[in-house]
């Protein structure tokens, strides 16, 4: 779930929400906490695949040369 903060510090990088979300979501999954796993190991697995296919989109759509018509993906 996209978190939304009306304190927080504005950070100028692409993919910003998205990027902050991902990580909030492997750091937060019982993968980590509970197991006490690495991240990646977790990523390995298979967890917050969404949010890792929504951040990989956002980051190739800087690459796509059609984006600036279209704009970023991501939030």
């Amino acid at each position: 779930m996209p978190k939304y903060y009306e304190d927080k510090e504005e950070d100028g990088r692409a993919c910003s929400g998205i990027r902050e979300d991902f990580k909030a979501c492997l750091l937060q999954h019982d993968c980590v906490i509970k197991e006490g796993k690495m991240p990646s190991q977790c990523l390995k697995e298979g967890h917050c695949r969404a949010l890792q296919t929504s951040f990989f989109e956002c980051k190739r759509s800087m690459l796509d040369t059609r984006s600036r018509f279209r704009g970023r993906k991501g939030y």
